[in-house]
């Protein structure tokens, strides 16, 4: 077993969100009334989540946004945080549309997670649906794997959608082991942009204060000081710090080329581990020692194809897989199977 989550209003109190308005979370129920999961470790209740479904993002933001210098230099940051990293499966939480899949070659398999069935359908394009990659729908607040599981784990681009951090944090933590390996993206309110418009009177925000900013619904920078804080109360230990994008300013990128600002930020990244200034920072973490025991992988002829899947609503794992569905004999949910998608977000009626 992973360790434990902390509660809900104790996530919510850590990571400075609690009591916003705007957004309802529910419990999930179960056929007769009663909030699912009780006794389990499932959680019963859920924070709202920004779905991209039906979302053209990967064209219209990668594709066609002119966004090449970004997606070097993140690029290039995972190369510095993966390199030597290796194991049988990375767990890829906001995977979108594969963007960054292919970059972990280190790993046997790669399971991609998104909420957004859209965007796995438009990895499977990509990607392939046979291979080294699994594709699920599902949510990041409750994963549908069981504890101590992955051998690393990455997160980019994913956590400024997140209301309550700590608790997806914690998340992560729950599914993969011990020194496990965790890759974590996010967007910083402290960068030179938001510090100038700040002291110019022309933001009313403070870039240097320790709580989110919520520039637009679902939509958050952080602190990098308290992110570290998150990560350390979910159970990591930060390893190495790169910042990212630090040119990323239109006029600089219709006037300068490409190439040239790539170079320029490789470098400027290696300043991370002194201070973050920039719009977007990667951390590298591992997972601290839980001190309960490590499930132990059973021997077998045959690798192991799927992750163990564990049910969204009542905590039980591992779940059975058949062909089209995977039923949950605890509590009697079924989750379909469709198109090569494991999808967790809703049960078989």
């Amino acid at each position: 077993m992973g360790p434990a989550a902390p509660a809900p209003s104790a996530l919510a109190k850590a990571s400075g969100l609690q009591g916003r308005g705007g957004y309802q979370s529910e419990p999930l129920r179960d056929e007769g009334g009663k909030e699912a999961g009780a006794g389990a470790a499932a959680p019963t209740e859920l924070p709202p989540v920004c779905d991209y479904e039906g979302s053209d993002y990967q064209q219209r933001f990668w594709e066609r946004g002119g966004r090449e210098y970004e997606d070097r230099v993140e690029a290039i940051a995972l190369r510095r945080l993966l390199r030597g990293a290796q194991g049988a499966w990375l767990l890829e939480i906001g995977a979108g549309a594969g963007r960054n899949t292919p970059r972990y070659t280190g790993f046997q398999r790669v399971v991609l997670l998104d909420y957004s069935r859209t965007m796995l359908r438009e990895a499977q394009r990509r990607l392939g649906r046979e291979g080294r990659f699994v594709y699920v729908a599902g949510n990041a607040y409750n994963l549908p794997f069981a504890d101590a599981f992955f051998d690393a784990a990455t997160m980019i681009r994913v956590l400024h959608h997140m209301a309550e951090p700590v608790r997806v944090l914690a998340e992560v933590r729950r599914v993969l082991r011990d020194h496990g390996l965790f890759i974590l993206e996010f967007a910083s309110k402290r960068h030179l942009k938001a510090i100038l418009r700040y002291l110019l009177g022309r933001q009313k925000w403070n870039p240097f204060s320790l709580e989110p900013v919520e520039f637009a619904p679902l939509n958050f920078d952080f602190h990098p000081r308290a992110v570290e804080e998150w990560l350390h109360a979910a159970g990591f230990r930060v390893q190495r710090r790169l910042t990212v994008s630090h040119f990323r300013l239109g006029l600089l990128k219709r006037w300068v080329p490409t190439g040239l600002l790539v170079a320029l930020d490789a470098l400027a990244q290696l300043t991370g581990d002194w201070w973050q200034l920039t719009p977007s920072v990667f951390v590298k973490a591992v997972a601290a020692p839980s001190g309960s025991p490590q499930p132990q992988a059973q021997p077998s002829h045959e690798p192991r194809t799927l992750p163990p899947f564990r049910c969204p609503a009542c905590g039980f794992a591992p779940l059975p897989v058949e062909p089209d569905r995977v039923p949950c004999p605890q509590c009697g949910r079924v989750w379909p199977v469709r198109d090569g998608i494991f999808d967790f977000k809703e049960p078989l009626p």
